[in-house]
């Protein structure tokens, strides 16, 4: 008879320190939150800025930013789909204030077909966006023996989810239909905000406007991340920002308003001197010199950064500039480091690519794209370490990085 072979025990977790992770700065997210706050309470002392945090909070860790935005006085929070609000809720749930455990959480796509005990057992909020979402949420409470809560989307000029303006309209000749639910929140949203003289921004705040005056129920709700620089018109009762709490410019153009909260950092594996006219990485796309030192760092498009930005920008390590070098790859980024103090460079050094030197904003440009894009695409394998303002977060290897002041830009 055969002796059963069994698998000794795993821990949680490997012990090594992680090769690249994600700081997040909680303290100035709060400061973001607050800076959105007293915009709208310069006009309205009853105003509110809730936080939108889908798309995993904007690539941070919902359960990490959602506890907090909270912890910082956000009244409701909103995400995607359920699967986040369920995320959310146990995190919200796990925090040690039971009066954030049953914030209200909304989910922007609505309720369909068979979630609607999912949402009732992790007391979610449907935003409705049509005529169907009505009919099943007021049938849910019917079953509850009583109106649920929820928020009522109106399209004023988007033309993606919301009740269009043949629903509105029914809507108005009939108020009668939302006897069914207990509408919290009346919103919409704005399709061109980050371009402040586009004429459909004032063609929403109309439409807004006569939404508000006939079937306007609970808090009004229109302006985004950039829709709360537009002007106290915009304003109204809540605010929903998403990208500016995390420190992407809600203004482009313009100077950024909002402080940073993220910082991205990655170890350097290898550093390697290169002795005659070779090719650097995939493609042959990048020369090195004779006597070239080249670093290279565990973190590529796998993680989220964008192959769009090769050769594109600098890192900083040890308070040094160093130029990104050739492609981006799956799991590794080169670097150059000849101009930097060679005693400072070695594996395990600490690299930050995303911080002071260089905003998600900075990054986006050289990839052609957009600071929520940078911020979402971050990838799950990196580690995620929420800290307060000041803090260094230190995983010790090899021989410690001094902490010095950046070099000025060439």
């Amino acid at each position: 008879m055969s002796t059963p072979v069994t698998s000794p025990a795993l821990p949680a977790a490997p012990a090594a320190p992680p090769p690249a992770w994600i700081e997040i700065d909680l303290d100035a997210l709060a400061e973001n939150h607050a800076r959105l706050t007293g915009l709208m309470r310069a006009h309205n002392p009853a105003a509110e800025v809730a936080g939108v945090i889908k798309a995993d909070g904007y690539g941070l860790g919902a359960d990490i930013v959602g506890p907090a935005l909270a912890r910082a006085g956000a009244p409701a929070l909103f995400v995607a789909h359920l699967s986040e609000g369920a995320t959310l809720r146990r995190a919200l749930r796990a925090d040690p204030d039971p009066a954030r455990h049953a914030l209200p959480v909304y989910i922007l796509n609505g309720m369909a077909e068979g979630e609607r005990a999912d949402f009732l057992a992790f007391d979610l909020r449907p935003v409705l966006n049509g005529p169907d979402d009505l009919d099943r949420w007021t049938r849910a409470g019917r079953a509850q023996g009583g109106p649920l809560p929820a928020a009522l989307h109106i399209d004023t000029g988007m033309s993606r989810l919301g009740f269009d303006e043949a629903g509105f309209k029914a809507l108005a000749a009939d108020p009668a239909r939302l006897g069914g639910v207990d509408i919290r929140i009346t919103m919409s949203h704005l399709a061109c905000a980050d371009d402040p003289a586009h004429p459909l921004n004032r063609r929403q705040l109309d439409r807004f406007r006569a939404v508000a005056g006939t079937i306007g129920r609970g808090r009004l709700s229109l302006a985004n991340s950039s829709g709360l620089f537009l002007g106290p018109d915009f304003h109204f009762d809540l605010g929903r920002p998403g990208v500016a709490l995390y420190g992407v410019n809600p203004v482009p153009g313009r100077p950024n308003p909002m402080i940073p909260v993220v910082r991205l950092k990655a170890r350097v594996l290898q550093v390697r001197t290169i002795d005659s006219f070779e090719s650097v990485g995939y493609g042959a796309a990048a020369r090195a010199r004779p006597g070239m030192r080249v670093a290279t760092l565990a973190i590529g498009y796998a993680d989220g950064w964008p192959w769009s930005a090769a050769g594109k920008g600098e890192v900083v390590i040890a308070g040094h500039r160093a130029p990104i070098l050739g492609r981006v790859s799956m799991d590794l980024v080169t670097v150059d480091v000849s101009t930097l103090p060679e005693p400072l460079i070695h594996g395990g050094a600490v690299a930050e690519l995303i911080g002071d030197h260089r905003d998600v904003d900075a990054l986006a440009k050289d990839a052609g794209t957009i600071g929520y894009e940078i911020l979402t695409r971050l990838g799950r394998r990196y580690a995620r370490q929420p800290m307060a303002s000041g803090q260094t977060q230190v995983y010790p290897i090899g021989v410690p990085t001094p902490q010095t002041e950046v070099d000025p830009a060439p």
